[in-house]
């Protein structure tokens, strides 16, 4: 104990310099988002070699729950096929697409989750990816339950995502049941649950619907399961239901997901008109 005190009043100007620095900084970082940013943008990356490691031999205390869920996804991607068997076409990857052409519309690439946050208003995660893949932005992001988030930032093995648990994207979505679409938005509260919003009273809305990616989107597939209706209620004023919606994915536990990427976006892209606001 007397090596201890010794040590600290020897050192005690250091150690009070090194910890005043530090203390700086996470102030910094914390008031400004411009910081947090390009915190997270080089910590994310440099750190990525040890997280995959840390993920690897989490992996195996995940293994059973894991082997469950695949095979759960397997049985509804069996029943799926028996039910359209007569609509679709076998193809070496699977396709959202809804016509006969022997082409799938997108792409999908396995990844891993090896960092994610979801306690915090502007969450993020990061993958790794699993398979050769030229990545790019804006690429949407799913698990076996529904959607993740969208790729900001990237290089040639690893992404970071921004979290649907994350206010500065809205994602376009719709209910299932009469395909009146508005934006999904998270409120910075409870990680399962995110709002529906501008969605018309002209809507038919009920506690339970499904919610699902709309169709007037270039980063996710249309139909993607979202969640079910929790609450609703109506903007008198405005005219447009706000609607809790709770997740299918839970964003606390998540593990395997998958990258997808419209395969014609540019060609689609070069037929939008620049406006010059």
């Amino acid at each position: 104990m007397q090596q201890i005190i010794s040590f600290l009043l020897k050192f005690k100007t250091a150690l009070v310099f090194w910890g005043l620095l530090a203390l700086a900084i996470a102030l910094t970082i914390n008031a400004n988002t411009y910081h947090q940013h390009k915190w997270l943008s080089s910590t994310n990356f440099i750190s990525s070699f040890v997280l995959g490691i840390k993920a690897d031999v989490a992996d195996y205390f995940y293994l059973k729950g894991e082997n469950m869920k695949l095979m759960e996804e397997n049985k509804k991607l069996r029943n799926f096929y028996l039910t359209h068997q007569n609509q679709i076409v076998a193809t070496d990857s699977l396709s959202f697409t809804n016509d006969k052409s022997l082409d799938s519309t997108y792409q999908i690439v396995k990844a891993k989750v090896i960092a994610n946050s979801y306690r915090k208003i502007n969450n993020f995660l990061l993958l790794e990816l699993l398979e050769d893949f030229d990545l790019s932005a804006d690429l949407a992001v799913i698990s076996p339950q529904g959607i993740v988030g969208v790729i900001e930032d990237y290089n040639d093995q690893y992404a970071r995502v921004i979290s649907v648990l994350n206010p500065t994207i809205l994602i376009n979505a719709q209910l299932a049941k009469t395909n009146h679409f508005g934006s999904l938005v998270w409120d910075g509260k409870d990680p399962n649950i995110t709002r529906l919003i501008d969605v018309p009273r002209s809507a038919d809305v009920a506690i339970g619907d499904l919610v699902e990616t709309g169709g007037n989107s270039l980063i996710f597939p249309e139909k993607i399961p979202i969640g079910k209706v929790v609450s609703f209620e109506l903007d008198q004023n405005r005219g447009y239901y706000n609607i809790e919606v709770e997740l299918f994915t839970d964003m606390t536990n998540l593990r395997n997901v998958y990258v997808i990427q419209l395969k014609n976006k540019e060609a689609i892209l070069e037929l939008i008109p620049e406006t010059n606001e």
